[in-house]
């Protein structure tokens, strides 16, 4: 465990400390919590499913106290229900290049295993403000979007998750418009807010103040351009019939 190579085995934590007369009280309480941390976090470094950008987002993820985060053209990654990420797997394809079953399995897999920290009693609190296009665009079936749209509304009235409609019409102070979809990080103990940002190719990671600063006040004048989260719910379960017309 010294060299930091692996990660600690419980059974191996109580007997170092067995040995080390330690073994007693809050002391091993301690370091068995820790231990069982340190198997969790990280799990994804193991996890061959996970690509390596998606292995980004969840290293940011565990730990975070607040994750929040814009999106302007599809649903966010802790938000798809499996069918739209299945659907969002296949699209993304050049003429006459047919879909890798195995890859989109993994990709599947790998969302899904990554919306556990949500889940967590630990978890993050999320936030994410998604553009109206993001919504009334199909970027998936009717029947599968529709669903989504449902998913978003379950987990619009849960406690942990807020989200926020950014319509056509909304009026950004300033006309400041974002050019890309981009999440945020916050942690405790100091740790600076890190700000992720995803382009076509790859994801930009900033933590530096004089980086981060820009995204942190464009966020949060997109979040008071946005409907109000009561608001947001409604909306998207309007949304959602309208798609039973739709074939």
């Amino acid at each position: 465990m010294e060299n930091a190579v692996g990660r600690p085995d419980p059974a191996e934590v109580v007997a170092i400390l067995e040995a080390l007369g330690m073994a007693e009280g809050k002391t091993m309480d301690t370091m068995l919590t820790m231990a069982g941390d340190a198997a969790t976090r990280g799990w994804w470094e193991s996890y061959d499913a996970l690509g390596e950008r998606q292995k980004v987002y969840a290293d940011l993820e565990y730990g975070a106290q607040t994750v929040r985060e814009y999106q302007p053209v599809v649903v966010p990654g802790l938000l798809q229900t499996r069918a739209y990420t299945r659907a969002r797997s296949t699209s993304w394809r050049l003429p006459g290049e047919p879909p890798d079953a195995s890859e989109v399995q993994d990709a599947l897999d790998a969302k899904a295993m990554r919306q556990r920290v949500l889940a967590r009693d630990e978890g993050p609190r999320y936030e994410v403000v998604l553009d109206e296009v993001a919504i009334r665009r199909l970027a998936a079936p009717p029947n599968v979007m529709r669903d989504q749209l449902l998913h978003l509304v379950e987990a619009g009235r849960t406690e942990k998750v807020t989200i926020r409609v950014l319509p056509l019409n909304a009026r950004i102070t300033d006309y400041w418009l974002p050019r890309s979809p981009f999440s945020q990080y916050v942690y405790g103990d100091g740790d600076p807010l890190v700000t992720a940002v995803d382009t076509e190719t790859e994801d930009l990671v900033y933590d530096s103040p004089d980086d981060v600063a820009p995204y942190t006040e464009l966020y949060s004048r997109l979040a008071v351009a946005a409907l109000a989260p009561e608001a947001s719910v409604r909306y998207l379960s309007r949304a959602a019939a309208e798609l039973e017309a739709v074939e």
